[in-house]
């Protein structure tokens, strides 16, 4: 298997397909390709169909989205272990996935995922609800265990890149919330992560937002 990235500093999406496979210690290469250079978009196309990462090769299959790739790689690799064996928590874990997945905008815009830094800005009351919404997630363990819902799954995967945004814009949570953001950062994977971020030679001056601490 082949797993396209992009910056690893910046890019929150690349991070949770990254991440699910490398905490289960996959056998796959890497190749990263840096974005807002000169030869970036040529190839982004070149690897992936939509222009964006991540993207997963898998012999001749070709998957380019995040969602996607983390279904696939439970499907064909960990025997369903990233999602819950009971149907019902299975489908109320996906229901915060896709919640993750496709909202979380204003979030995303306003707290630029940035490893290396430290900062602080101002965020809107809409990124203040969001921020909360995720809080509430986090605080509310569907199984027993240290991870949301069982064994390590989709659900930390795509919750690992706000864990590390919340850690660069100082954000505040409950008890609950901060306890399990804590314990994805201090995560094997996640501190692999953050060092390739840190050794990364670009800088995308459009990402670095707010005032360094």
């Amino acid at each position: 298997m082949k797993l396209y990235i992009g910056n690893v500093n910046y890019s929150s999406w690349s991070l949770r397909a990254w991440i699910l496979m490398r905490h289960y210690q996959l056998d796959f290469e890497q190749e990263r390709i840096a974005l807002f250079v000169e030869d970036s978009e040529e190839r982004l196309f070149s690897a992936s169909p939509s222009g964006r990462v991540p993207v997963l090769q898998d012999q001749d299959l070709v998957i380019w989205d995040s969602l996607a790739i983390c279904e696939y790689i439970n499907e064909a690799y960990l025997d369903g272990r990233a999602l819950p064996r009971d149907r019902g928590v299975r489908a109320q874990v996906r229901a915060r996935v896709a919640e993750i997945h496709s909202g979380i905008a204003n979030l995303r815009h306003e707290l630029p995922m940035n490893c290396r830094s430290r900062r602080r800005v101002e965020y809107s009351d809409k990124t203040s609800a969001e921020i909360a919404r995720i809080d509430q997630i986090w605080s509310q363990k569907l199984i027993g265990g240290e991870w949301l819902a069982g064994d390590f799954g989709i659900l930390d995967a795509f919750s690992a890149p706000i864990a590390s945004r919340f850690q660069t814009y100082g954000v505040e949570l409950s008890t609950e919330a901060n306890a399990y953001q804590q314990r994805l950062l201090a995560g094997e994977a996640m501190q692999e992560w953050v060092a390739a971020a840190a050794a990364e030679p670009e800088s995308i001056p459009c990402e670095d937002v707010g005032t360094p601490i």
